[in-house]
């Protein structure tokens, strides 16, 4: 543990706990309509005092917190692609050289929605549970040929060399966050989030907040097909961003740049712990902080002034309908 490293005289104890997400498994998650679904249990026990920080996926957060919590750390990411994990007897093809209505296991309709448009010749179910319950459907059951997982988790679970297909931008943009884990804090506790503060990682926390500004833009969340993609090279933040009807027919892709190369300044002021969409970054510097968020908010705003809003509400509708 990283925290142990960097603080070895302090004792850190692990509190494994389940969410709501975690428990119903039968139902896909854009059907349950709860923004805090993985992280309702973990904020209660926070503010109970009962842990001092709570670990999660970024891509399970809210783009808004509930008051007294912040994002005190964003790790490095992990390749926050999707991938493809075959059934053992289709080993080693891609989506394209599947047969004719295959069918496909992924409970995202941000996944569905794009790769039915790129892949229109394979069928799309949902598939529910966590990694070990999704993989061993996969091969214990002639249900699915494929079902496609984030890359980033079974990289952490050590089971990379499942990943038969990595899907890249040009086929399938990503969820806000995907591949990054965050550390929640209580806003009043200075000294957990000093601490934790160190885990941040810079660009990883740039392109988070981007992502973030762009989804709180548009108030997505997992019950409408919203993605994205972000690259930062050069001091200069690209984020493309898309929103997808459920069957992909309809969409809108858009891609911005600005500038994020800026100073950091030691100075502690009113402004300090700022938070950018729900993130505290004390030593990120907080122009290009602010730079990055307006940098989701332009695009959104450009995909809005172009029709987002009623491609995202007839997507809403229609998997309120299903």
């Amino acid at each position: 543990m990283r925290l142990r490293e960097l603080y070895p005289d302090l004792h850190f104890e692990i509190v494994a706990m389940s969410t709501t997400g975690d428990k119903i498994l039968d139902t896909a998650l854009s059907k349950i309509g709860e923004k805090s679904l993985f992280t309702k249990e973990l904020e209660n026990a926070l503010e109970r005092n009962e842990v001092d920080l709570v670990v999660h996926s970024l891509k399970d957060l809210p783009t808004s917190l509930p008051p007294g919590f912040t994002i005190g750390a964003v790790c490095k990411r992990e390749n926050p692609l999707d991938a493809v994990v075959f059934h053992p007897k289709n080993c080693a093809k891609s989506l394209s050289l599947l047969p004719e209505n295959s069918v496909i296991g992924t409970s995202s309709l941000r996944r569905a929605a794009q790769l039915k448009k790129k892949f229109p010749h394979l069928e799309f179910r949902d598939i529910r549970g966590n990694l070990n319950t999704r993989l061993k459907k996969l091969d214990e059951k002639e249900d699915f040929s494929a079902i496609i997982l984030a890359a980033a988790g079974l990289k952490r679970m050590g089971w990379e060399n499942r990943i038969g297909q990595l899907l890249g931008p040009e086929d399938c943009l990503y969820a806000v966050g995907q591949g990054a884990l965050a550390v929640e804090v209580r806003v009043k506790d200075q000294e957990i989030l000093n601490m934790v503060s160190a885990l941040h990682d810079a660009d990883t926390v740039l392109c988070c907040i981007a992502e973030r500004a762009f989804m709180k833009r548009l108030e997505g969340g997992c019950s409408v097909p919203v993605a994205v993609s972000t690259l930062l090279k050069d001091g200069q933040l690209y984020l493309t961003g898309a929103v997808y009807s459920l069957d992909g027919s309809d969409s809108l892709k858009e891609t911005m740049q600005t500038s994020v190369s800026y100073p950091h300044q030691n100075e502690d002021g009113p402004n300090d712990d700022v938070q950018h969409v729900g993130i505290t970054a004390k030593n990120v510097p907080g122009p290009a902080q602010e730079a990055a968020e307006n940098l989701g908010v332009e695009v959104a705003s450009l995909l809005l002034s172009k029709g987002a809003k009623q491609i995202l509400s007839v997507a809403r509708q229609l998997n309120d309908a299903r």
